[in-house]
């Protein structure tokens, strides 16, 4: 797609305003612009996607059908924003943070955004720190008290630390769409997947232990490296590139499943599922930001 046809940030805020608002007026005021400029702007991002979104009437301006799809879509663009600038200002602020967190990647990429997102709207003037790394060195920084509180995907708990289930995630094994196993009208067998070399993430990623660990129990042999990368962002450009296999996050493959860079491949009798916690000094109750995170997060979860 040409950039001159990628719609602003600003007029999809304004597209979602009208559907909230019901009005043109009340959505131009929310946003601080006279109203004929809403309306320019909305005919623009009309022009730009080729659709009609908006019927204007007298009694106001509701969504056309095609209107409420795109809504929707804006919502989790306008969504991803948020996390994006949330997440970036953690990191930025780390050193002076009052609020001092640890994340596996995963978790950092997809819900720790969010959560410290609930937990500002409470506590707006709050500094949140976040370091990212994978779930044996959070386990670390939270152990030499480095950090508050750290969230991690290991498959079990690191040793001494006090933890609480937060969510649940699922490991899912994907391909490129060329690969061979994208054709496959079977599932894999676990042999099989043990066979096969596999884009894998560093010693100490959660992904990787949970991966093993359920190879281990199936007593199908040990995980077959072809390509070792130290994040989830690096693995997943390496399987649409056609490297090969991987094991991922449903989290972080999500969209490149709904719109067709990668495939799903099922595989029998392997259990991928894995529960993210959060962790803390043993025998320390989280109290202030710390606990208040972890609510957030329990109830995102």
């Amino acid at each position: 797609m040409a950039m001159s046809a990628v719609p602003d940030l600003e007029s999809l805020r304004l597209l979602v305003l009208v559907d909230e608002l019901g009005s043109m007026g009340k959505a131009a005021a929310t946003l601080g612009i006279a109203q004929p400029s809403a309306s320019k702007r909305l005919s623009t991002l009309e022009r730009r996607l080729g659709l009609v979104l908006v019927d204007r009437t007298r009694r106001g301006s509701a969504l056309t059908p095609s209107g409420r799809v795109v809504c929707g879509w804006a919502q989790r663009v306008l969504g991803e924003l948020d996390g994006l600038l949330t997440g970036a200002e953690a990191l930025r602020t780390r050193r002076d943070a009052e609020l001092r967190v640890a994340a596996s990647m995963t978790i950092a990429e997809h819900l720790v955004p969010v959560w410290i997102g609930e937990l500002r709207k409470s506590e707006p003037g709050l500094y949140v720190g976040l370091r990212v790394t994978n779930s044996v060195n959070v386990g670390e920084l939270v152990r030499d008290g480095e950090v508050d509180v750290g969230f991690v995907e290991s498959p079990s708990a690191p040793g001494g630390l006090s933890t609480r289930r937060v969510a649940t995630d699922r490991l899912l094994v994907v391909v490129a769409p060329s690969h061979p196993f994208a054709r496959r009208r079977r599932p894999l067998s676990t042999a099989e997947l043990a066979r096969e070399g596999l884009v894998v993430r560093e010693p100490g990623s959660g992904t990787r232990e949970t991966l093993e660990q359920a190879l281990h129990r199936a007593d199908v042999g040990e995980l077959t490296p072809l390509v070792e990368l130290g994040s989830a962002a690096a693995v997943r450009g390496a399987v649409i590139a056609g490297t090969g296999p991987a094991v991922m996050s449903e989290l972080a493959v999500a969209a490149d499943l709904a719109e067709g860079r990668l495939v799903a491949v099922e595989v029998s009798g392997l259990d991928l599922r894995r529960t993210l916690r959060a962790v803390w000094p043993s025998g320390r109750k989280l109290t202030g930001p710390a606990a208040a995170l972890l609510a957030a997060a329990t109830r995102r979860g």
